[in-house]
């Protein structure tokens, strides 16, 4: 990877990271206009580590507060119920079902459904679903309402966004507006729930792919990791104040828009649904998992997606 498709790829990481259109959706969209390869699910996780620091300095005044009252509050007394502690337990238990359904799906989210025609309707189902909790949220509540019930059920919408396409901030945002939060809180408990996660896949995927990710794509990592920090700072604020005053129904229209013309470049055969998606795996074990895959080079029933 070059350094220019590199700061192109960080800034798009950054800013759709937090706007709700989905990262993934866009760091696999704009390559593959170009002609250029799949940057590969590891990659994306490694340079959202610049999105992660974006959170931390933007909210770090929230999340010591949170963590400091969560921390006072395992010793239980007065201090468990604070509202900053109900935060921390709300971030912790809604943290997992990404962790647990990201790892029983790892193998497929990192393959399969990176394909553009799976995003394309991803984008615009969750496009739909953002729009129909406009319509009917009650919108009432701030921060300091926010419940540890709460947490857990949109940690099950940012679950979602293991389905490319669906966008982290889009499925968290989108379940804050069923729960009856208002939109501004929406997003700043998806920001602040975001963290353990992103966290999380950044390190598992360095763990996996330390090899080539700190070695030959070392440069590219890392100045694709601080142009996403740059454009997420930027985008976190952007969405805050844009919130306040305007509705979600601009992200969906663009959200369909995209999931629409995505399907019509699809099906006049300008991309394939596997564009740019390379078949050589990155690691040992995805190797052995291939060679005994049907999908393997050679076997009869090797799909003609993934050899396009």
């Amino acid at each position: 990877m070059g350094i220019v498709e590199a700061v192109l790829i960080g800034i798009v990481q950054g800013l759709t990271e937090f706007l709700p259109i989905s990262s993934t959706a866009h760091v696999r969209i704009v390559p593959a206009l170009f002609g250029w390869a799949d940057p590969g699910a590891a990659f994306t996780a490694v340079i959202q580590l610049g999105t992660l620091l974006a959170v931390l300095i933007f909210f770090w005044k929230d999340l010591a507060r949170i963590l400091v009252a969560w921390l006072r509050g395992l010793a239980g007394g007065a201090a468990a119920k604070e509202q900053d502690a109900k935060l921390g337990w709300g971030i912790f238990i809604g943290t997992l079902p990404i962790v647990v359904l990201g790892l029983m799906f790892k193998n497929r989210i990192e393959n399969e459904w990176r394909s553009l025609q799976i995003i394309a309707w991803t984008l615009i189902g969750l496009g739909l679903l953002m729009a129909l909790a406009e319509k009917v949220g009650a919108r009432k509540r701030g921060m300091e309402r926010v419940t540890v019930w709460d947490g857990l059920l949109i940690g099950f919408w940012q679950a979602l966004a293991l389905v490319p396409g669906a966008s982290r901030s889009g499925s968290t945002i989108t379940g804050g507006l069923f729960s009856g939060l208002d939109r501004s809180t929406a997003a700043r408990f998806s920001f602040l729930l975001s963290v353990p996660s992103i966290l999380a896949a950044a390190v598992l995927a360095l763990k996996e792919h330390k090899d080539v990710l700190l070695g030959p794509e070392r440069t590219p990592v890392l100045v694709a990791t601080l142009a996403a920090f740059v454009s997420g700072y930027w985008a976190i604020g952007f969405l805050l104040k844009f919130l306040q005053r305007h509705s979600v129904y601009a992200f969906t229209v663009y959200r369909v828009a995209l999931g629409l013309l995505l399907l019509g470049l699809l099906q006049s055969g300008r991309l394939s649904p596997m564009t740019g998606i390379s078949d050589v795996p990155k690691t040992k074990k995805e190797t052995a998992r291939l060679e005994r895959s049907p999908a393997a080079p050679g076997h009869p029933g090797r799909s003609h997606l993934l050899s396009s």
